[in-house]
């Protein structure tokens, strides 16, 4: 392989990194997020995790991420699904009742709130040979135009925009003393588990660093 295509080659394997990398992009981002500033009873030390989603399966894992991560940062939580398994609205009482067995000091709920689709077209892609290849003499071009020719057809990505609001209640009488709205891009590979995994792992990390927690 000569020095011009072996350059060429690479120039085109960096190309395909650097799309690897912009696929891999954090799915989920914070678009604003709020603490009340007359709410001095914090750090929460003890929290009631619940997520509101028909989808019971999705509802577990969600819990699950985020209870662990509260866990990581010294916050005993609890999962809503312990008390409450079934899908759909819980009554009041039982709800109350969960709060005051595990003593928790904070609620928090997350939600989805809109679901948008955007669709993006990247069109194909053509790369020649190397211009040198055209001082090789007939049989060096003609061999050239065929190893080193490249073509990408044209594709389409759609993407799925989910945003969600989290807010975090006090439980003595459930005034909101943190909320936070973010929207996840589902697009490509990465499976629902991790989605809530990364979703999870950025609202308690933001927590965190606004003292909530």
């Amino acid at each position: 392989m000569n020095l011009t295509r072996h350059r060429w080659l690479s120039r085109l394997a960096s190309v395909a990194v650097l799309l690897a990398i912009t696929a891999c992009a954090t799915p989920t981002v914070l678009n604003t997020q709020w603490s009340n500033p007359s709410f001095t009873a914090k750090p929460m030390r003890k929290i009631l995790v619940v997520g509101i989603t028909k989808d019971s399966t999705n509802r577990r894992v969600y819990e699950d991420a985020m209870v662990a991560q509260l866990n990581a940062r010294g916050v005993q939580a609890m999962p809503s699904y312990g008390f409450a398994p079934e899908p759909g609205p819980v009554p009041q009482e039982v709800v109350q009742k969960a709060i005051d067995d595990f003593g928790a000091s904070g609620v928090l709920l997350t939600r989805v709130v809109n679901v948008s689709q955007s669709v993006r077209v990247t069109p194909g892609m053509y790369m020649g040979p190397p211009r040198s290849m055209g001082f090789q003499g007939f049989h060096g071009f003609y061999s050239g135009m065929w190893a080193t020719s490249f073509h990408s057809p044209p594709t389409i990505t759609v993407t799925e925009n989910v945003v969600a609001d989290t807010r975090l209640f006090e439980a003595r009488d459930f005034q909101i003393v943190w909320t936070a709205s973010t929207t996840t891009s589902t697009s490509g590979s990465a499976s629902t588990t991790a989605l809530l995994q990364q979703f999870a792992t950025l609202i308690a990390t933001t927590l965190a660093q606004d003292g909530m927690i």
